[in-house]
């Protein structure tokens, strides 16, 4: 087993590393947390920004090896990980599905969903990432529906980022109330590992910190 200070997360609470912090507990390792204060501008400080030079979290070390970016970590862990059954290998019919769902969130869920809370509406269709927010929804709920998860019967490394997103969305009311999305955010927040990740996030939340 390794030790805890082999697998560092840089996180602030509540932000997009609360999604890394569930991924750590889905894979089961020890791992520590550095916990910044935004309020403080503790991530603007110099410490932090010889680690990620961006001031934003998360960042995750690994052996002395720095990895940013939400995704990338998601995917870097599932992939060194592997014995925690959240990747889909290469030759793996899945493989395709597997990593359009790794990084949709970061390209079309999160930029939809801040368009409808910053009630953005001016971006042409063809220059939006996500097209529009319809087509976006369609496309989610088409791919949930079956159940239980994003590649069927095996919950994977997506179902963490996109889940993430959604229960997000849901929070600040830019998910419409869909029992599709409902049903799929009711069984990813019944899974242990999330349920610790969000206990543990209530308790180190600063009051009012806003979103990294």
């Amino acid at each position: 087993m390794a030790d805890q200070d082999d697998l560092i997360l840089y996180h602030i609470s509540p932000s997009r590393s609360s999604i890394v912090l569930w991924m750590l507990e889905e894979i089961g390792q020890p791992y520590a947390l550095r916990v910044l204060n935004m309020s403080r501008g503790e991530n603007r400080e110099p410490a932090y920004l010889s680690v990620n030079p961006m001031g934003k979290v998360p960042a995750l070390v690994h052996h002395g090896a720095v990895i940013t970016e939400t995704a990338a970590i998601c995917c870097y862990l599932a992939e060194t990980f592997s014995a925690a059954g959240l990747e889909v290998p290469a030759g793996d019919p899945r493989r395709g599905a597997y990593l359009k769902w790794m990084f949709f969130m970061n390209s079309c869920l999160e930029p939809a969903l801040l368009d409808r809370m910053l009630k953005r509406t001016d971006t042409p269709r063809q220059a939006s990432g996500y097209g529009d927010f319809e087509t976006l929804l369609s496309v989610l709920t088409g791919a949930i529906e079956p159940g239980p998860f994003l590649l069927g019967e095996a919950f994977s490394a997506p179902d963490v980022l996109i889940g993430s997103s959604l229960r997000w969305g849901r929070m600040i009311d830019a998910i419409p109330d869909r029992p599709e999305i409902a049903a799929y955010i009711a069984r990813l927040e019944a899974r242990p590992a999330c349920r610790r990740a969000m206990e543990r996030d209530r308790a180190l939340a600063t009051p009012a910190e806003p979103v990294a």
